[in-house]
């Protein structure tokens, strides 16, 4: 079967950080997830923007909660597009969340769905559905979908530094980063997400360092072509990521920025205020 962007539609999660994917491509749909905040739920994005989040997180007593999709969710996402042939439903890792085996559930009698456990998060997700639509625009195949997720998975970069690891451990999102769990004065946490959960790479004192390390680690990973593709997040630190989007600019002067976004509510609950996400891929095979 030759897939396209009219046979075939990609479905995101809100972790993606993407809200803006559905105004952009008429192929793709997003579902939300849930955060609360006492007794009131939220879907992320529709009801609760990030803006106004970050603003309620400082102020709010407790951590609010956050939860998956429901089947159901999923399956009026499903339903909504019944014009498709093929679904293409990217989910977040599933060792950081159950919103994958909703995706599933949902997918149980509607043979159109491929459900995708992408083994990443945020801004990373947006960038393989960006990749795929790229090919459904050329035309592609299933072999060449899944030859193009797994390069995906073995060769993207997902970098993130935080102000503090407080909100990834009550979360209980630390994985093996709960070797960084000890903080200390100014200490700045560089991590990564690999096979799908979050790890520790460094711990750097101080911010011009931890900077460094972001620069030296993208440089050690990249090459400087029109190829490679960058993403680029922030909670509730603009600045930060303006100097990120100047170390891109720098290091990797050919590179696109293809994502530049803040971090929604459920992902906002588990990073933190101040935290920075970097990301990128090298679509070397992209047919444009």
């Amino acid at each position: 079967m030759n897939l396209t962007s009219a046979n075939t539609a990609i479905v995101l999660d809100s972790t993606a950080d993407f809200p803006e994917g559905p105004a952009r491509f008429a192929n793709w749909r997003v579902v939300p997830l849930y955060v609360t905040f006492g007794d009131t739920s939220y879907r992320d994005y529709v009801d609760l923007g990030p803006e106004e989040f970050y603003a309620r997180l400082t102020s709010a007593p407790e951590l609010p909660r956050t939860s998956q999709p429901t089947p159901g969710d999923f399956a009026a996402t499903y339903a909504e597009l019944a014009g498709y042939e093929r679904i293409l439903s990217l989910q977040l890792s599933s060792k950081l969340s159950g919103t994958y085996a909703s995706a599933v559930q949902a997918s149980t009698d509607d043979p159109r769905v491929r459900v995708i456990d992408t083994e990443t998060v945020s801004a990373a997700v947006a960038m393989l559905a960006l990749a795929i639509q790229r090919r459904l625009d050329a035309g592609t195949t299933d072999d060449e979908i899944d030859a193009l997720i797994e390069r995906f998975k073995a060769d993207h970069g997902l970098l993130f530094t935080m102000e503090t690891l407080e909100y990834l451990a009550k979360g209980g999102r630390i994985g093996k980063g709960a070797a960084f769990a000890g903080s200390l004065l100014n200490v700045k946490p560089v991590l990564a997400i690999q096979d799908g959960e979050v790890v520790p790479i460094k711990r750097l004192r101080g911010e011009a360092k931890a900077w460094d390390e972001l620069r030296r680690l993208f440089e050690e990973a990249t090459t400087d072509r029109p190829s490679l593709r960058v993403g680029i997040a922030h909670a509730a630190a603009p600045a930060r990521l303006e100097t990120l989007r100047k170390l891109v600019g720098e290091s990797r002067p050919r590179a696109l920025i293809e994502v530049a976004t803040i971090l929604g509510a459920v992902v906002g609950t588990h990073a933190g205020p101040g935290t920075i996400g970097f990301f990128w891929f090298d679509d070397v095979d992209s047919p444009a």
